[in-house]
């Protein structure tokens, strides 16, 4: 009996233990999940952090929306491959909209804000983003490839169908591939320094599927398409180089070449700015990939690599108004027209020639803008009335020196022709004021 008391004493005792022993483990478990979401920066950190996220969020608005509103106005012209850069500014856009607001008031809180649910839609997001842009980059490198160096061969497959087919294919394998954490291979968790949210890359070291989902994302989603980008652009400006080259050896100065070397250098800028934006941001995660430890860097060091890939959603508005000059021309169209007041008024002169002698000089004072079609309307309306005031003259005046019964004396001395009616006094129309 003593021994069976003293065993249960024991036992009881034992198991008393290891409830004690097992509390703080929960507790801790616990502690470390909730500051998982917590920031590991200074306060002041977060709120430069918050105040950068912001300014690449408003300045990829106004530069991608001016780009998709031009692209809108002259869709009766744009060309098939220019489809890509408007998938390209879409999905800048659609990001800084839909998922940096999260960012930047998990910043302003200094600490992520909704935790696990929205951890999952701001990496799901992001991640689906990221490779919508990396591919939509490495189909514009291809295709400029197409058709720079074989424009004759692949001509066929570069039409509107196939560029819009190329589009959804992008956007569906992006969807489908960042879709596999939702079902067990990977896992969307929080950044090191707590504010942001992506795969868990060392989820190398936990499961054979984490693993084959990481290798798998670096390698064929990330390392090919940058090799396609670099390869491709390296070949298009070794061929635009040695056209160039053939022209000026047989003193050929040609427009079309000056255009197309500005054209290539316009994708080259946007394809390196990218690759350059996101290779620091792959360099730290990968390296975190084969780290087994819980920390390697500082938490400083993820959050320069992670805005620094953040602000390739900014570069490319800048990039399409340098280097295009329709670009440059739709957006004065576009600012003239919804404020006329900043195109001021236009002062030109001209000289008359002989035909018109009575008026030497005129002085036009027009207001600037885009009036292509009012100026054709207006210079239709001129030419007509100006054709039935002679005829008028001519039929009433014959070849004789008077108007209406009275002598009409030469002016100005430049010329010995009688001038008419219609040169003495300008019919009314809805020209521009000439003095």
């Amino acid at each position: 009996m003593s021994g069976g008391f003293v065993f249960c004493i024991l036992s009881s005792s034992s198991s008393r233990d290891e409830q004690l022993h097992s509390m703080p483990l929960n507790s801790s478990d616990e502690n470390r999940t909730a500051s998982a979401f917590t920031s590991k920066l200074t306060p002041a950190a977060d709120i430069c952090v918050g105040l950068t996220i912001l300014s690449v969020a408003v300045l990829s608005v106004l530069g991608n929306g001016l780009v998709l509103v031009i692209c809108y106005r002259r869709r009766k012209k744009m060309m098939s491959s220019e489809l890509l850069c408007v998938n390209l500014a879409v999905v800048d856009l659609l990001c800084c909209i839909c998922f940096y607001p999260l960012s930047i008031l998990s910043s302003f809180n200094h600490a992520w804000l909704g935790e696990n649910i929205t951890c999952v839609y701001y990496g799901l997001g992001c991640y689906v983003f990221g490779l919508c842009g990396m591919f939509t980059i490495a189909a514009i490198s291809v295709t400029r490839y197409l058709k720079t160096c074989y424009s004759l061969v692949y001509a066929v497959w570069l039409d509107g169908a196939n560029i819009r087919i190329a589009c959804c294919a992008i956007w569906l394998v992006a969807a489908v591939w960042s879709s596999f954490p939702l079902f067990g291979w990977g896992e969307y968790v929080p950044e090191p320094y707590g504010l942001s949210c992506t795969i868990a890359w060392r989820g190398y070291h936990t499961s054979a599927k984490d693993a084959f989902y990481v290798i798998c994302s670096f390698a064929c989603f990330t390392l090919i398409p940058v090799v396609l980008i670099v390869v491709s652009q390296c070949l298009i400006l070794r061929k635009v180089s040695r056209f160039t080259y053939s022209l000026s050896a047989r003193g050929i100065r040609n427009n079309l070449r000056h255009a197309e070397r500005r054209l290539s250098m316009m994708f080259f800028c946007i394809s390196l700015g990218f690759v350059i934006a996101w290779a620091p941001y792959s360099v730290v995660s990968f390296l975190f990939i084969f780290h087994k430890g819980n920390w390697y860097m500082a938490p400083e060091g993820f959050v320069f690599p992670a805005l620094f890939a953040k602000s390739s959603h900014v570069y490319n508005p800048f990039i399409y108004f340098y280097f295009n000059k329709t670009f440059q021309q739709e957006l004065r169209c576009l600012l003239w027209s919804l404020w006329p007041k900043l195109g001021g008024n236009r002062v030109g002169t001209h000289i008359a020639s002989e035909r018109q002698a009575p008026y030497p000089i005129h002085i036009q004072l027009q207001e600037r803008g885009c009036l292509q079609k009012k100026n054709a309307v207006l210079y239709q309306d001129k030419t007509s009335s100006k054709s039935e005031s002679e005829s008028k003259d001519k039929a009433m005046h014959g070849n004789g020196n008077r108007v209406q019964g009275k002598p009409v004396y030469n002016c100005w001395g430049s010329s010995s022709r009688t001038p008419t009616l219609s040169e003495k006094k300008p019919a009314k129309t809805s020209q521009p004021v000439s003095i």
